[in-house]
């Protein structure tokens, strides 16, 4: 059977355009503006473990703080109150953050035990120059939070999520302890 030239063209540019269609609905829309300053606070973070880690070494103090993270998740509970956003939620975010912290802290402390030293940096007070960042990251990390949380059930937000977060992991480790302080970001089922 032949075709018609006129029904042939129909056809291929029907089948072209399904085909543009289906590339265009696997597009990733941009992701939100609030996103890329939310991930750098919650990274800049991970990088004050590496801080903690070094004092915690040269004090020889535990990793676990207990009653320092229930202290940082009571602030947090009140800044979200304050910030209208829902304390729980918040309390999540804020413990998956010092869940990733001390996986660099157990990471890094454990490396150092086996090489018998820690690096020879220059290694800041825990209680006035460390804690006083941590607390003042926190009060941007919920801002930044607010800003973003409008997109935590977008379809979008895992794939955005993995792309921008790739952009920022400078070792295994950091990468795991990121992960970490993420995992529970977007609210998509998947």
């Amino acid at each position: 059977m032949l075709l018609c030239p006129s029904f042939s063209k129909l056809v291929t540019g029907v089948v072209a355009g399904f085909f543009v269609c289906a590339a265009h609905a696997h597009t990733l829309p941009p992701a939100p503006a609030s996103l890329q300053p939310l991930l750098v606070t919650m990274n800049e973070r991970l990088n004050l473990a590496d801080l903690v880690a070094l004092s915690k070494w040269d004090t020889h103090l535990p990793t676990q703080d207990s009653a320092r993270e229930a202290q940082v998740i009571a602030n947090a509970r009140k800044q979200a109150t304050d910030r209208k956003l829902d304390p729980d939620e918040v309390a999540e975010l804020i413990a998956a953050q010092i869940e990733a912290s001390k996986l660099v802290q157990y990471g890094l402390l454990a490396h150092w035990q086996a090489a018998g030293k820690a690096p020879d940096t220059p290694r800041p007070d825990l209680a006035k120059q460390i804690r006083p960042q941590l607390d003042e990251l926190q009060k941007r990390l919920l801002q930044h939070y607010a800003a973003f949380a409008p997109y935590r059930k977008d379809p979008s937000c895992a794939d955005w999520l993995a792309k921008a977060r790739s952009g920022l992991i400078k070792d295994t480790l950091h990468g795991q302890a990121l992960i970490r302080a993420t995992g529970d970001l977007c609210m998509t089922d998947q």
